[in-house]
């Protein structure tokens, strides 16, 4: 672990604070009137989700964590939590879906993901950032709406709402952003 200076905090980087692993969500550097400035952070606890936002002065230093960054290949669904395997050691292990959240539709059997975890306990994942699906539902072009660059509503075969241009029809393969689950282009392959 490095020691880095109040004012060096990032969004991104994982803290150890008051005893616990912290992510730094948002970060804002203040420099008031009076008195020395000082950087805003708000952290998120990667254990429980709690949130805490605390005042870093330059002069203070704190703990920055290196997570290790593994590849794990997704293997099946067990209910509460998921089987992955390790892509060199081939070890299983399950993950809880809560460390995935509401990006758990993007999952697809067999797809390789990141696993962040700090001394053998898994905190966070990462998915691609894109993901090959194919729309089931697609509302139907109402005339004179091609002319502008508006989108209507389609479902994804994983249960995602995702809106589109006016040309794609059920059956059509589309390539979507896991982040926010939006459209990016028709998939050409």
């Amino acid at each position: 672990m490095a020691k880095i200076n109040g004012n060096e905090i990032r969004p991104g980087y994982v803290l150890e604070y008051k005893g616990k692993l912290w992510s730094a969500v948002k970060t804002e550097h203040v420099k008031p009137g009076k008195g020395p400035a000082y950087m805003q952070v708000e952290l998120k606890d990667l254990v429980d989700g709690t949130k805490l936002n605390e005042r870093f002065r330059a002069a203070e230093t704190v703990e920055r964590v290196r997570l290790e960054q593994r590849a794990f290949q997704f293997l099946y669904d067990e209910g509460t939590t998921l089987a992955f395997m390790d892509q060199e050691s081939f070890e299983q292990i399950a993950i809880d879906k809560s460390l995935i959240g509401d990006r758990l539709p993007f999952l697809q059997e067999g797809m390789v993901i990141q696993v962040e975890s700090h001394e053998g306990r898994p905190l966070g994942v990462q998915l691609p950032e894109t993901v090959v699906l194919t729309v089931v539902e697609a509302d139907p072009v109402v005339k004179g709406q091609t002319a502008t660059s508006s989108y209507k509503p389609a479902v994804a075969d994983n249960g995602v709402r995702v809106m589109v241009p006016p040309h794609i029809e059920s059956g059509t393969k589309i390539v979507v952003n896991t982040a926010d689950s939006t459209y990016i282009e028709r998939f050409k392959g």
